[in-house]
C-alpha cells in the first residue's frame, strides 16, 4: 500500500500514521483511534485499519498474528521472525514493527 495514502479521509490520517502508531504499539482499532484520530469521525475506514492492523509485512503477506506466534513460540530477534514467518526477508520496511511485537510480546 502506498505509504501516502489517506486511510483515513475525516482526520487525515494515512497508511504510514498507521504503521507509525502500530510501531509505537498500537495492536487495535481503539488504539489506533487514541493514537491517530483515524476512525473517530464516520467510521468508514474501519475496515481498512483493521485490514493494516492484521498485516505486518506486505512483501510475504505475513500477518500480525503470525508474527506475535513466532514470538510467543521463542523467536526473540528479528532475524528469527524471519526465519520462521519471512518477515523482514525481503525489504525490511517491517523491522521496527517486527522489533515492537518482540518487546511488547503481542
Amino acid at each position: 500500500m502506498a505509504g501516502n495514502k489517506i486511510v483515513c479521509h475525516c482526520k487525515n490520517v494515512s497508511y504510514i500514521d498507521i504503521r507509525k502508531a502500530m510501531i509505537a504499539g498500537a495492536r487495535t482499532v481503539e488504539e489506533i483511534k487514541e493514537m491517530t484520530g483515524a476512525g473517530t469521525a464516520c467510521g468508514g475506514c474501519v475496515k481498512e485499519i483493521e485490514k493494516i492492523l492484521a498485516s505486518v509485512c506486505g512483501c510475504k503477506g505475513t500477518s500480525l498474528e503470525s508474527v506475535v506466534e513466532a514470538v510467543k513460540n521463542g523467536a526473540d530477534t528479528v532475524e528469527k521472525v524471519g526465519e520462521v514467518t519471512g518477515a523482514c526477508t525481503q525489504c525490511g520496511r517491517c523491522k521496527a514493527l517486527v522489533q515492537n511485537i518482540i518487546e511488547l510480546k503481542r
